[in-house]
Protein backbone atom coordinates (compact mmCIF):
# COMPACT_ATOMS: atom_id res chain seq x y z
CA UNK A 1 0.00 0.00 0.00
CA UNK A 2 2.67 2.14 0.95
CA UNK A 3 4.52 1.72 -2.72
CA UNK A 4 1.50 2.06 -4.64
CA UNK A 5 0.72 5.88 -2.77
CA UNK A 6 4.43 6.61 -3.25
CA UNK A 7 4.06 6.03 -7.05
CA UNK A 8 0.99 7.62 -7.40
CA UNK A 9 1.51 10.56 -4.67
CA UNK A 10 -2.04 10.64 -3.95
CA UNK A 11 -5.10 7.94 -3.47
CA UNK A 12 -8.06 7.47 -1.96
CA UNK A 13 -8.99 5.26 0.78
CA UNK A 14 -12.06 3.62 -1.32
CA UNK A 15 -9.66 3.34 -3.98
CA UNK A 16 -6.65 1.17 -2.43
CA UNK A 17 -9.93 -1.13 -0.84
CA UNK A 18 -10.86 -2.14 -4.04
CA UNK A 19 -6.98 -2.57 -5.23
CA UNK A 20 -6.20 -4.50 -2.92
CA UNK A 21 -9.86 -6.40 -2.10
CA UNK A 22 -10.08 -5.24 1.50
CA UNK A 23 -12.84 -3.49 3.66
CA UNK A 24 -12.41 0.28 4.39
CA UNK A 25 -11.63 -0.29 8.24
CA UNK A 26 -8.37 -2.34 7.25
CA UNK A 27 -7.18 0.27 4.86
CA UNK A 28 -7.77 3.11 7.13
CA UNK A 29 -5.94 1.62 9.89
CA UNK A 30 -3.05 0.88 7.50
CA UNK A 31 -3.14 4.86 6.67
CA UNK A 32 -3.03 5.75 10.23
CA UNK A 33 0.17 3.70 10.76
CA UNK A 34 1.81 4.65 7.79
CA UNK A 35 0.61 8.36 8.58
CA UNK A 36 2.42 7.41 12.09
CA UNK A 37 5.76 6.48 10.19
CA UNK A 38 5.53 9.77 8.06
CA UNK A 39 5.49 8.20 4.81
CA UNK A 40 1.88 9.65 3.83
CA UNK A 41 -0.50 12.10 5.17
CA UNK A 42 -4.04 11.93 5.39
CA UNK A 43 -6.82 13.83 4.24
CA UNK A 44 -10.66 13.74 4.01
CA UNK A 45 -11.50 10.24 2.41
CA UNK A 46 -7.78 9.77 0.89
CA UNK A 47 -4.19 9.75 1.95
CA UNK A 48 -0.90 11.80 0.07
CA UNK A 49 2.77 11.44 0.29
CA UNK A 50 3.52 15.23 -1.83
CA UNK A 51 4.76 17.93 -0.02
CA UNK A 52 2.78 20.93 1.23
CA UNK A 53 3.92 24.58 2.27
CA UNK A 54 3.79 22.83 6.15
CA UNK A 55 4.69 19.33 5.43
CA UNK A 56 7.71 17.63 3.44
CA UNK A 57 7.41 14.28 1.87
CA UNK A 58 9.17 11.22 2.72
CA UNK A 59 12.62 10.65 1.22
CA UNK A 60 11.15 7.26 -0.90
CA UNK A 61 8.87 9.55 -2.33
CA UNK A 62 11.56 12.04 -3.59
CA UNK A 63 14.06 10.03 -4.18
CA UNK A 64 11.48 8.97 -7.15
CA UNK A 65 10.70 12.54 -8.29
CA UNK A 66 12.26 14.97 -10.63
CA UNK A 67 14.94 12.75 -11.07
CA UNK A 68 15.86 14.04 -14.83
CA UNK A 69 15.66 17.28 -13.38
CA UNK A 70 17.64 16.84 -10.10
CA UNK A 71 20.12 15.41 -12.96
CA UNK A 72 20.50 18.19 -14.48
CA UNK A 73 21.21 20.41 -12.17
CA UNK A 74 23.47 18.14 -10.59
CA UNK A 75 25.40 17.87 -13.50
CA UNK A 76 26.48 21.45 -13.63
CA UNK A 77 26.86 21.34 -9.71
CA UNK A 78 29.55 19.13 -10.44
CA UNK A 79 31.41 21.72 -12.45
CA UNK A 80 32.07 23.78 -9.82
CA UNK A 81 34.09 20.66 -7.84
CA UNK A 82 37.31 20.38 -8.12
CA UNK A 83 39.74 17.57 -7.11
CA UNK A 84 41.72 18.85 -3.51
CA UNK A 85 38.26 20.51 -2.34
CA UNK A 86 35.98 19.85 0.57
CA UNK A 87 32.23 20.12 -0.10
CA UNK A 88 29.46 19.72 1.85
CA UNK A 89 25.99 18.15 0.55
CA UNK A 90 22.74 18.24 2.77
CA UNK A 91 20.17 15.91 3.31
CA UNK A 92 18.49 16.86 -0.30
CA UNK A 93 17.94 14.23 -3.08
CA UNK A 94 19.29 17.05 -5.47
CA UNK A 95 22.66 16.74 -3.95
CA UNK A 96 21.69 12.61 -3.94
CA UNK A 97 22.30 13.24 -7.77
CA UNK A 98 25.90 14.64 -6.75
CA UNK A 99 26.99 11.46 -4.85
CA UNK A 100 26.09 9.22 -7.26
CA UNK A 101 27.91 10.49 -10.20
CA UNK A 102 30.99 11.21 -7.15
CA UNK A 103 30.93 7.51 -7.25
CA UNK A 104 32.58 7.58 -10.77
CA UNK A 105 35.46 8.99 -9.11
CA UNK A 106 36.46 11.52 -11.91
CA UNK A 107 37.13 13.96 -9.30
CA UNK A 108 39.61 12.93 -6.67
CA UNK A 109 40.99 13.73 -3.94
CA UNK A 110 37.52 15.12 -2.68
CA UNK A 111 36.56 15.46 0.88
CA UNK A 112 32.62 15.47 1.23
CA UNK A 113 30.93 16.33 4.23
CA UNK A 114 26.84 15.23 4.57
CA UNK A 115 24.36 14.16 6.93
CA UNK A 116 22.26 12.45 4.61
CA UNK A 117 22.18 8.42 5.43
CA UNK A 118 21.40 7.58 1.35
CA UNK A 119 24.98 9.77 0.37
CA UNK A 120 26.93 8.37 3.21
CA UNK A 121 26.14 4.61 1.83
CA UNK A 122 26.62 5.79 -1.36
CA UNK A 123 30.02 6.92 -0.74
CA UNK A 124 31.95 5.11 2.20
CA UNK A 125 34.03 2.53 0.31
CA UNK A 126 34.48 5.11 -2.59
CA UNK A 127 38.48 5.64 -3.16
CA UNK A 128 39.55 8.61 -3.29
CA UNK A 129 37.33 10.59 -1.55
CA UNK A 130 37.31 11.06 2.47
CA UNK A 131 34.06 10.97 3.63
CA UNK A 132 32.85 13.41 6.85
CA UNK A 133 29.58 12.12 8.21
CA UNK A 134 27.65 14.73 10.42
CA UNK A 135 26.15 12.94 13.47
CA UNK A 136 22.81 13.86 15.20
CA UNK A 137 19.56 12.60 15.84
CA UNK A 138 18.53 10.29 12.66
CA UNK A 139 15.28 11.32 11.21
CA UNK A 140 13.80 8.23 9.28
CA UNK A 141 11.70 10.82 7.31
CA UNK A 142 14.65 12.65 6.11
CA UNK A 143 16.70 9.29 5.98
CA UNK A 144 19.67 12.09 7.99
CA UNK A 145 20.72 13.17 11.05
CA UNK A 146 19.61 16.59 12.21
CA UNK A 147 18.92 18.40 15.77
CA UNK A 148 21.30 20.60 17.79
CA UNK A 149 24.44 17.77 17.59
CA UNK A 150 24.29 17.95 13.79
CA UNK A 151 24.17 21.70 14.23
CA UNK A 152 27.25 21.88 16.23
CA UNK A 153 28.89 18.86 14.27
CA UNK A 154 28.36 21.60 11.29
CA UNK A 155 30.15 24.51 13.21
CA UNK A 156 33.33 22.50 13.63
CA UNK A 157 34.24 22.44 10.06
CA UNK A 158 34.43 24.67 7.16
CA UNK A 159 34.29 23.69 3.21
CA UNK A 160 35.11 25.43 -0.14
CA UNK A 161 31.81 24.96 -1.72
CA UNK A 162 28.00 23.73 0.32
CA UNK A 163 25.65 22.30 -2.13
CA UNK A 164 22.12 22.58 -0.91
CA UNK A 165 17.92 22.42 -1.86
CA UNK A 166 15.29 23.67 -0.32
CA UNK A 167 11.27 23.15 -0.60
CA UNK A 168 10.35 26.59 -1.95
CA UNK A 169 11.93 29.47 -3.18
CA UNK A 170 10.03 33.18 -3.94
CA UNK A 171 10.31 36.40 -3.47
CA UNK A 172 13.97 36.51 -2.84
CA UNK A 173 14.16 34.09 0.05
CA UNK A 174 14.38 30.60 0.78
CA UNK A 175 11.45 28.19 2.14
CA UNK A 176 11.36 24.93 4.17
CA UNK A 177 8.45 23.20 6.10
CA UNK A 178 10.59 22.13 9.29
CA UNK A 179 12.73 24.70 11.95
CA UNK A 180 14.81 21.44 12.63
CA UNK A 181 15.92 21.43 8.75
CA UNK A 182 16.24 24.72 8.51
CA UNK A 183 18.63 25.23 11.81
CA UNK A 184 20.33 22.61 10.20
CA UNK A 185 20.72 24.22 6.77
CA UNK A 186 21.44 27.76 8.11
CA UNK A 187 24.61 26.23 10.15
CA UNK A 188 25.72 24.66 6.76
CA UNK A 189 25.54 27.87 4.92
CA UNK A 190 27.87 29.76 7.75
CA UNK A 191 30.39 27.02 7.22
CA UNK A 192 30.94 27.37 3.53
CA UNK A 193 33.26 29.69 1.53
CA UNK A 194 30.52 29.69 -1.28
CA UNK A 195 27.51 28.13 -1.47
CA UNK A 196 25.67 26.78 -4.21
CA UNK A 197 21.55 26.20 -4.52
CA UNK A 198 20.42 23.48 -6.23
CA UNK A 199 16.12 23.20 -7.07
CA UNK A 200 14.08 21.30 -9.44
CA UNK A 201 11.96 24.06 -11.67
CA UNK A 202 8.83 22.90 -9.15
CA UNK A 203 10.01 24.45 -6.13
CA UNK A 204 9.96 27.96 -8.01
CA UNK A 205 7.12 30.54 -7.09
CA UNK A 206 5.93 28.52 -4.27
CA UNK A 207 6.28 29.09 -0.51
CA UNK A 208 6.94 26.78 3.24
CA UNK A 209 6.14 27.44 6.36
CA UNK A 210 9.55 28.68 7.54
CA UNK A 211 11.79 31.05 6.08
CA UNK A 212 15.35 29.83 5.48
CA UNK A 213 17.38 32.50 4.10
CA UNK A 214 17.99 35.50 1.85
CA UNK A 215 18.71 34.06 -1.50
CA UNK A 216 21.51 36.31 -1.37
CA UNK A 217 23.20 33.96 0.80
CA UNK A 218 23.81 31.51 -2.14
CA UNK A 219 26.44 32.65 -4.78
CA UNK A 220 24.45 30.94 -7.60
CA UNK A 221 20.89 29.05 -8.00
CA UNK A 222 20.46 26.35 -10.64
CA UNK A 223 17.24 25.38 -11.51
CA UNK A 224 16.73 22.69 -14.39
CA UNK A 225 14.98 24.58 -17.67
CA UNK A 226 11.55 23.46 -16.95
CA UNK A 227 11.91 26.81 -15.13
CA UNK A 228 8.75 29.11 -16.66
CA UNK A 229 9.18 32.36 -17.15
CA UNK A 230 7.37 34.03 -14.92
CA UNK A 231 9.44 32.32 -12.28
CA UNK A 232 12.51 33.29 -13.46
CA UNK A 233 12.04 37.05 -14.16
CA UNK A 234 10.96 36.46 -9.67
CA UNK A 235 14.53 35.72 -9.39
CA UNK A 236 15.34 38.67 -11.47
CA UNK A 237 13.49 41.10 -10.01
CA UNK A 238 15.63 40.27 -6.80
CA UNK A 239 18.69 39.90 -8.50
CA UNK A 240 19.75 36.16 -7.73
CA UNK A 241 22.73 34.84 -9.64
CA UNK A 242 20.91 31.42 -11.60
CA UNK A 243 22.07 29.22 -14.53
CA UNK A 244 19.13 27.37 -15.97
CA UNK A 245 20.25 23.61 -16.35
CA UNK A 246 19.03 21.70 -19.70
CA UNK A 247 18.29 18.17 -19.53
CA UNK A 248 19.59 15.46 -21.23
CA UNK A 249 17.67 16.63 -24.88
CA UNK A 250 18.89 19.82 -24.44
CA UNK A 251 22.49 21.44 -25.59
CA UNK A 252 22.14 25.14 -23.93
CA UNK A 253 22.64 26.67 -20.77
CA UNK A 254 21.29 29.90 -19.87
CA UNK A 255 22.74 32.32 -17.59
CA UNK A 256 22.33 35.15 -15.96
CA UNK A 257 24.10 37.33 -13.39
CA UNK A 258 22.43 40.05 -11.06
CA UNK A 259 24.17 42.78 -13.52
CA UNK A 260 24.09 41.34 -16.55
CA UNK A 261 21.56 39.99 -19.49
CA UNK A 262 21.07 36.31 -19.93
CA UNK A 263 24.09 34.52 -22.25
CA UNK A 264 23.96 30.89 -23.36
CA UNK A 265 26.85 28.92 -23.61
CA UNK A 266 26.37 25.58 -26.05
CA UNK A 267 27.40 22.06 -24.38
CA UNK A 268 27.17 23.07 -21.10
CA UNK A 269 30.64 22.46 -20.22
CA UNK A 270 32.15 26.03 -19.61
CA UNK A 271 33.74 26.34 -15.97
CA UNK A 272 33.37 29.74 -16.08
CA UNK A 273 30.85 30.97 -12.96
CA UNK A 274 27.62 32.98 -13.18
CA UNK A 275 28.17 34.20 -9.70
Amino acid sequence: MAERVLADGTATAAGLAERFGVSLMTVHRDLDELERQGIVRKFRGGVTAQPSGVFESNVQYRLKTMRAEKAAVAERALKLVEPGMAIMLDDSTSTLEMARALRLGEVTPLTVVTNFLEAINLLSDQRGIHLLALGGDYDPLHSSFLGVSCVEAVGQVRVDVCFTSTSAVRGGYAYHQEQHIVSVKRAMLDAAARNVLLVDHTKLARVALHRVVPLSRYDLLLVDDGASPQALRDLDEHQVAYEVCPRARDTEVIRRTPAGAPSATKGGDDRAGAV
